[in-house]
Formats: C-alpha cells, sequence, structure tokens
C-alpha cells in the first residue's frame, strides 16, 4: 500500500503531519525532500507527531512523508565490536568516507556492511530442533570476542539447512528453519531489533557477583554486582568521564558499551584517542576488540541524543543473550533528560519539576531497568549492568534527574567537589556514598579475596565516619587538644584516604586488583590496631606514627600487585617499628617501678 503523508508544521526537531491515518505508532518514516529519519510519537486520527533526528532547517510546510514498516531499529550481528555509531545506529567511519566531515541530511548507510565476510563455524546441524536463543554457529569477531549466532526470539522448528563451515556475508543466510505451520523461514547472519523493546530472557537472577573494576573506593566500599546500576553523579569538574573511563577500560566486562550522550565532542574524541591503543588488562589485547562507542555530542541533532541510551542498551542486551556479562556506560544520562525537556516543550506538554516533563522517573526506570543477571534464552548466564553518569547543575544532588535516578539504582558514588579541588581522585565521597550491592557479594569476596573482607570493610567505613566528626572540632579547635585515641583514628583515617581510596587514573596504580587493595587496607588496619593498643598503654602518637615504616604505607599503591616481596618487606617493617616501640613502653614501666 502507498503511504503518503504530508508536513503540516515544523516546530524544529519536531513535526506536524497530516493524511497519516494509515501509519503506525513509534513507526519510523523518512521525512520531506531531504529524506529524513524521522519516528512517530503521537497520534490523534489522521494527524502524527513526528520527532526528527536530523536537521530540519530548510524543509517546507507540504513536503511529503513516508513509512518504512518498522520501528526504530539495530542491526545485530558480527561488526559491531569496534564500532563507532552515532545515537541512531549509523556507523560513523563509514559515513566519514562516504561524506567528509559534514553529514549531509538524509545520509545513510548500513550500521553493518552487508557484503562484509565472516567465517562462519556451524554449532547445529539440520535435522536439529532450535528454539529461540539456541546457537546456531560462532564467528571469531576479535581476538577477544568469540560472536555466538543465536536464533531470533521470533523463531522456532526444525533446521532444514545450515551454512558449512566457510565465508558468510553479513547480509547472507545461515539457516533455514521450518515452523510448526510447515513454512521455511530464512535466519540471517544479522538481525534487526526494535530498539524500545527490552529482549527476552528465561529468568531474572539475584545479583550476587561483584563486578571487579580495578578501583579500590569501589571494590573495597561501594562494590557493584553484576547485572546491578550505578549512577555517578558530580558537577563540572569532578572527575566522572574519567571515572567512566577507567570502568570502561579496567572493569570485568567481556564487552563494553560506551554512550557518549550529549557530552563534548573533544571527551569522545579522547576516548577514540586512547581506546585503540590501550590494553586488555587481562590478554594484552587492544581494548577496542571488546568495545562499542555510541556518540551523540552536544552539538548533533536533540532527538537522536534521546534515542542513543536506547540503541546503546539493545546491543548490550544482544551480546548478554550469548552469555556475556556487559557493562554499558552512559555519559550523561542528564543531558538525555535535557533532551527530553527540550522535545517536551516543542511538543507543548505541561512541564513539572524544573521544566522536565511528568513522565521523566519512567522514563529512567524504562532505562534503568533493562540492566540485569539473566539466564538467557539458550540457557546461559548473561548480564548487563548500566553505569550512568549525572550532571546536576551546581553539583546539586537534589535536582530532580539525580533524585529520580536514586530511586531506580542501587549504587550511588556521588562525587565531591571538595575532593577533585584537593586533587583527590576518583572524588567518590566515602559520605555520600553507597552500595546495596554489598551484602549480596560479601560473600564472594569472602570466598575469593578474604574471609575478614565484610569486617574489614564496616571498619574502614567506621573510621572514616568517626573522622569526619574529629574533623570538625580539629576546624574548630585545632589538632593539639585531642586525646591521642581520637589523633589515631584521624591519621588511620589520613592513610585510608591517601593510601587506599587515592588511585591516580594513569600509570601503574590504574588498576588495582582486590587482592592488592585488601592487603594495603589490611596493613592499614594493623597499625590501627596496634596503635590503639600502644595508645591505652600511655604511649605518645608522635612515637607511633613517627616513622618511615608508617609513611611508606601511602606508597604500598605504587607496587605491583605480583610484587609480593615489596609489601612483605613493608609489613615486617611496621610490625618491627611497633614492636620497637611496644618494647620500649615497657621497658620505662619496668624502670619506674
Amino acid at each position: 500500500m502507498n503511504r503518503i503523508g504530508f508536513v503540516s508544521m515544523i516546530n524544529g526537531p519536531v513535526i506536524h503531519a497530516s493524511g497519516m491515518k494509515d501509519f503506525a505508532m513509534r513507526e519510523m518514516v523518512h521525512v520531506g525532500d531531504m529524506n529524513l529519519l524521522g519516528e512517530i510519537i503521537r497520534m490523534d486520527g489522521d494527524e502524527a507527531t513526528i520527532q526528527v533526528y536530523e536537521e530540519t532547517r530548510g524543509m517546507k510546510v507540504g513536503e511529503k512523508i513516508t513509512g518504512s514498516g518498522e520501528a526504530l531499529s539495530v542491526s545485530l550481528g558480527p561488526g559491531l565490536i569496534g564500532g563507532f555509531f552515532d545515537g541512531i545506529g549509523r556507523p560513523l567511519s563509514s559515513l566519514l568516507d562516504k561524506e567528509g566531515i559534514y553529514i549531509s541530511p538524509g545520509a545513510e548507510t548500513p550500521m553493518i556492511p552487508p557484503d562484509k565476510m565472516w567465517d562462519v563455524t556451524p554449532e547445529a546441524k539440520a535435522g536439529d530442533m532450535i528454539s529461540s536463543g539456541a546457537l546456531l554457529g560462532t564467528v571469531q569477531e576479535t581476538g577477544l570476542l568469540l560472536h555466538r549466532i543465536i536464533c531470533p526470539p521470533d523463531i522456532e522448528g526444525e533446521i532444514t539447512w545450515i551454512t558449512p563451515q566457510g565465508k558468510v556475508s553479513s547480509g547472507g543466510i545461515v539457516a533455514k528453519v521450518k515452523n510448526a505451520l510447515g513454512r521455511e523461514i530464512d535466519v540471517p547472519l544479522t538481525q534487526r531489533w526494535p530498539v524500545r523493546t527490552p529482549r527476552p530472557y528465561r529468568q531474572r537472577l539475584r545479583p550476587s557477583e561483584p563486578l571487579v573494576t580495578g578501583q579500590r573506593v569501589i571494590d573495597g566500599l561501594f562494590p557493584i554486582a553484576k547485572g546491578g546500576a550505578a549512577a555517578i553523579p558530580g558537577g563540572f569538574g569532578t572527575g566522572k568521564t574519567v571515572t567512566q573511563h577507567q570502568l570502561a577500560k579496567w572493569s570485568e566486562a567481556k564487552v563494553v558499551v560506551y554512550i557518549g550522550c550529549g557530552e563534548r565532542g573533544n571527551e569522545m574524541t579522547d576516548v577514540l584517542e586512547q581506546f585503540p591503543v590501550l590494553e586488555d588488562p587481562r590478554s594484552g589485547r587492544p581494548l577496542m576488540e571488546r568495545t562499542i562507542l555510541i556518540a551523540n555530542t552536544s552539538n548533533m541533532p536533540v532527538a537522536a541524543r534521546e534515542a542513543s541510551i536506547y540503541t546503546g542498551i539493545t546491543i548490550a542486551e544482544y551480546f548478554r543473550d550469548m552469555g556475556y556479562d556487559v557493562a554499558l556506560m552512559a555519559d550523561s544520562t542528564s543531558r538525555w533528560a535535557e533532551a527530553l525537556r527540550e522535545i517536551s516543550g516543542r511538543l507543548e506538554e505541561i512541564p513539572a519539576e524544573e521544566g522536565f516533563p511528568a513522565y521523566l522517573p519512567s522514563r529512567l526506570a524504562e532505562f534503568y531497568e533493562r540492566a540485569g543477571r539473566v539466564v538467557t534464552q539458550c540457557g546461559e548466564n548473561g548480564s548487563v549492568y548500566i553505569i550512568g553518569a549525572v550532571s546536576p547543575p551546581g553539583g546539586d544532588f537534589t535536582e530532580p534527574v539525580t533524585r529520580h535516578t536514586k530511586r531506580f539504582i542501587r549504587c550511588f558514588w556521588g562525587l565531591d567537589k571538595n575532593l577533585a579541588n584537593a586533587r583527590h581522585f576518583p572524588a567518590i565521597s566515602w559520605l555520600e556514598s553507597y552500595s546495596e550491592y554489598a551484602s549480596e557479594v560479601e560473600a564472594w569476596f569472602q570466598g575469593n579475596v578474604d574471609p575478614r573482607w565484610g569486617e574489614l570493610r564496616e571498619k574502614v567505613r567506621a573510621i572514616l565516619l568517626e573522622d569526619e566528626k574529629i574533623q570538625q572540632v580539629i576546624r574548630l579547635v585545632g589538632e593539639d587538644v585531642l586525646p591521642d585515641d581520637q589523633r589515631l583514628v584521624n591519621y588511620a583515617a589520613f592513610l585510608v584516604k591517601n593510601g587506599y581510596l587515592q588511585q591516580a587514573a594513569f600509570g601503574s596504580d590504574s588498576y588495582s586488583p582486590p587482592e592488592k587493595g585488601f592487603a594495603i587496607l589490611d596493613m592499614i588496619m594493623r597499625f590501627y590496631d596496634r596503635g590503639l593498643e600502644l595508645v591505652r598503654k600511655g604511649v605518645p602518637i608522635s612515637l607511633i606514627k613517627g616513622s618511615d615504616a608508617v609513611e611508606d604505607i601511602t606508597h604500598l599503591r605504587e607496587f605491583s600487585a605480583d610484587d609480593k616481596s615489596s609489601f612483605e618487606r613493608a609489613l615486617k617493617k611496621l610490625d618491627n617499628h611497633l614492636n620497637r616501640v611496644g618494647a620500649e613502653r615497657t621497658r620505662e614501666e619496668g624502670s619506674v617501678k
């Protein structure tokens, strides 16, 4: 059927159209003479409202609108890893080759080149009965990723033909399946999936295993579980983007999907320059061999920014369905919410607090609830964990985006402007941050790192909280009036902050395995416990902390995790110092008697 509508009004990226009764809600359409890509977001009889994902400058009333017959969808198959896409899934590298540095209105190029060849190894045979999620074959897409070709969710039946070992194009067929009605269906190597529809799974699992990030403040104090959701809010310059870059580089994820959503172009340039030369810490291969980048920077069309996080999460779910752990970084959800606010204003909707639409919380919930650890349809365990940066104006954590985000996440890494100004990075506040996953992953840390992990974590948090109270006294009257036991707490907190929590984003300390972090923390707590015993015996705090052995604790982070001899020497040196101080005190008591 020939379906044609007409532009009746233009309001920036929002287009009103007539003659649209035969179109569908959420259908993708091509708008105007420039063939711009748009999505129907409201239907009212013969009238429709369309959000356009490209610049509408130059469009005129009366231009034609044609339908595509599908919702906003992305191509899923080999060829995504290492790719760089815009918010609606167009490969920017291909557009650069085709269009140059400026993209022409209506420019189109396949998300995955249909003629690219892949070496497919079949994992099923003709006559097998398969259902959704079944493994049909594999492709060694990169040195770090074995791409598993799985049966699409809407196909099941008997395999009548499957491709032999050899080359298959991205646009080719890997199998033919006869369904219950006797109809033979082609199974393509590259699937299409609507981005606003979550991909199905068999069962959702409780989070029980931590995502090891290599960042001590996270792994040690505020851990996130595989399949969890976390937020990193912070004002300008507090290190949101760098922290997410660290997590993307070092987190224990098989695939990383990084979404630059409304951020500055130079930040995405940094990512593009860094990731190809970075090495994966576990294999030594380039990090881009397991990374997908999606960019919709602040100078790109605002409607495409709104779609970018759905594009990213759909790609993440696709790799989750293969049984992989996938990390999704969204930087930042505040810019995404601002896009919602702009489109809502052009739709003339009644604004809620600070001009955001009333449906902001539900949209945030839609996004974060797609995180999770699940049993996939093929029976494997896979997970998607979401780490969203939030950019509250002025660092105000009570603004709507931050406040509503806290309702849907269980891990909150609040960035402190004062820590950032003091050059303490990562600037994650140990007072405002929290993790509800800590109790659920404690058993894993106790079994794989140290049985005392939970006990030590609570002890360190108690010292940091007590130190905050002591700091208030110090700011009023100075440190000299404090009793020695409080001065010991203050010094132990200093060692925790500077020897454990502080971690450089570059250099040998950029990645710190949990075992190394625990060793540092254990030594600090060893000093605190022994020091408390000595203070109670009357030893002055100046003698307890007045040694190179104590100061060396703050330098342990510079040692490699494999350099156990350095840790052993530092521990022995610390024990000798504390034993010597204790022995001198004992001799003094004996001489007095």
